[in-house]
């Protein structure tokens, strides 16, 4: 078994205990599967919906093998002839607009220049901030990350800011989280610890969904607070669509069409120039959707 068929089984082994943790944490709703093949590969479609607490969710398994497009090489920059990639990417679109969209992907890329690399993270797309929620979130990632390299977090915070960023609107995504690409280990042991940290990253994803879950999910909500979870949910419908680096490759790729664009919600809304009232939650929420806010050290009370 070459390494890249040993992360393969490794990664759908996590996708499944994904799946489970999350469904028992929902206690209604459950995972279908719809294993697909193309003449790149295949993977499993793990499709939630209409759970107690998960609107829809989805956890993707993918291994794909296939000849280094023109188009492949303007994304990517690198000169191969055929590349192979396997990876886990999960969101979850939840019912209640206190509770956040979340986001993980971890994957490896090989070409058969001998270059390859691991790439991932996870972030946050809460509807309605609550600082308190952002800090334990960046905590949390924080840990994991130093039990690797304290750089880490740091480095993939920054790196997160940057990329989950809409500059159409001038606002982040959501209060970020960690992200890295191109992570090219130059040893056998820089390899082991790079594998080891997806797959610590793929551990944790479920674990910080389900505290939110226990928190919030039941939580009451108003009329206006569900209608700005929709308008925030086209926020995240944009960046995908227009951004998001991975559904471009995807898609370019030849890839299936309808497990790239699970990511998306069952529903969104967008509202010709909207301006929320001034002093709300939405107003609050506009003003921490910015780049380089210090998660860690974020004093979330009036002083």
């Amino acid at each position: 078994m070459n390494k890249i068929e040993k992360i393969a089984r490794t990664y759908s082994d996590l996708q499944k205990k994904i799946c489970n943790t999350l469904e028992s944490a929902d206690g209604k709703g459950k995972f279908s599967s719809d294993q697909w093949e193309k003449e790149i590969g295949g993977g499993t479609t793990a499709i939630f919906q209409n759970g107690n607490i998960i609107e829809k969710g989805a956890v993707n398994f993918s291994f794909v093998k296939g000849k280094y497009s023109p188009e492949m090489k303007k994304i990517l920059g690198e000169n191969a002839q055929h590349y192979a990639a396997t990876g886990i990417s999960s969101i979850i679109h939840p019912q209640n607009p206190w509770m956040p969209i979340i986001h993980m992907n971890v994957r490896y890329f090989a070409l058969d220049n001998g270059i390859s690399w691991f790439g991932g993270g996870i972030d946050l797309t809460p509807h309605i901030i609550e600082p308190e929620d952002a800090i334990s979130f960046h905590h949390l990632l924080k840990e994991t990350c130093d039990r690797f390299d304290t750089r880490f977090y740091q480095d993939y915070k920054q790196w997160a800011d940057d990329y989950y960023f809409l500059p159409h609107r001038n606002e982040t995504r959501g209060v970020g989280g960690i992200f890295f690409d191109r992570l090219k280990p130059g040893s056998s042991e820089e390899f082991e610890k790079l594998f080891e940290f997806t797959k610590s990253l793929s551990l944790l994803y479920p674990d910080i969904y389900v505290g939110y879950m226990k928190k919030n999910g039941h939580r009451s909500y108003s009329e206006s607070e569900k209608e700005w979870q929709l308008l925030r949910r086209g926020r995240y419908v944009e960046f995908n669509l227009v951004h998001d680096r991975g559904t471009k490759f995807g898609l370019e790729s030849g890839g299936n069409t309808e497990s790239i664009l699970a990511s998306l919600p069952a529903n969104a809304s967008w509202k010709y120039n909207y301006s929320p009232e001034p002093g709300g939650f939405e107003e609050n929420t506009l003003g921490l959707l910015k780049k380089g806010i210090d998660w860690i050290h974020f004093n979330s009370k009036p002083t």
